[in-house]
């Protein structure tokens, strides 16, 4: 299996000349789009794009802007994939509202995995596992596995107890992409707000990755979306994470947009 980053939580995997996408970036700028003129400074992170029309699933670990990118979805499916997604819930904030629509508009068909589910699709077989959101939407991890190697894609999720259970069920994991931004948020609309992080630190990343069992973990979701008061990352993520993960028994890779593993 070839494994390749698109920056920040974007991902794509490559088996027998067939691939899947995992949270395809294409239009970073659109993310904070709604906050207008405020929104114009803030530093992008960079991305690659998939390859054209020939994913044969796009899998979504939720759905906020920056993780369900329309445009990019219909960039990289061949026509008439599906886009696999969580559940729907009937509180959604705005970010999940502008990409139901978004993914309404471009008429992609979609397909709510529940926690625990499989669905094979190509070589791949893409199983949805436990996350937990930081802002209260549904969200899973991605697990993709292919000619006997396994690939856990782990969303924007905040650290959470169900890494054992993942571990028994699911592993061994040959690499595991993990968010390290640790971005603390404060939303108009998500009142009053929480000084706690929606996404993982890197020590609970590099962390999380131990009790993986990973072989291979790859910090991601860094580099961008400054925006205060709005959206505020660790500055210095990627660096707190190679500290972190120094001591572990699995071995750290730092991917740029294009990389390949």
């Amino acid at each position: 299996m070839q494994v390749r980053s698109l920056g920040w939580a974007g991902v794509e995997l490559e088996q027998d000349g067939v691939t899947v996408v995992i949270d395809p970036l294409a239009d970073p700028a659109a993310t904070f789009a709604g906050f207008g003129a405020s929104a114009a400074d803030v530093d992008l992170p960079e991305v690659a794009p998939a390859e054209r029309k020939r994913a044969v699933a796009g899998l979504v670990s939720h759905l906020h802007r920056d993780h369900t990118d329309a445009g990019a979805l219909a960039d990289a499916l061949v026509d008439g994939a599906e886009v696999l997604r969580p559940g729907p819930t009937e509180d959604g904030n705005l970010a999940v509202a502008q990409a139901e629509h978004e993914l309404g508009k471009a008429e992609l068909p979609r397909r709510a995995v529940a926690t625990w589910e499989s669905v094979t699709v190509g070589p791949f077989t893409c199983t949805a596992l436990p996350a937990v959101d930081g802002l209260g939407d549904p969200q899973i991890s991605w697990l993709v596995e292919a000619d006997g190697k396994r690939v856990l894609h782990l969303g924007d999720t905040v650290f959470h107890g169900a890494w054992w259970q993942m571990a028994r069920r699911a592993g061994p994991f040959d690499v595991v992409f993990a968010p390290i931004n640790g971005a603390v948020v404060d939303f108009p609309h998500q009142q009053p707000a929480s000084p706690l992080p929606a996404a993982m630190e890197p020590e609970q990343a590099a962390l999380a990755g131990e009790l993986l069992g990973a072989q291979n973990v790859v910090p991601m979701h860094y580099g961008g979306y400054a925006f205060e008061p709005h959206y505020r990352p660790i500055p210095d993520a990627r660096d707190r994470f190679e500290r972190a993960a120094r001591e572990r028994p699995y071995t750290a890779v730092l991917m740029a947009p294009g990389d390949e593993l």
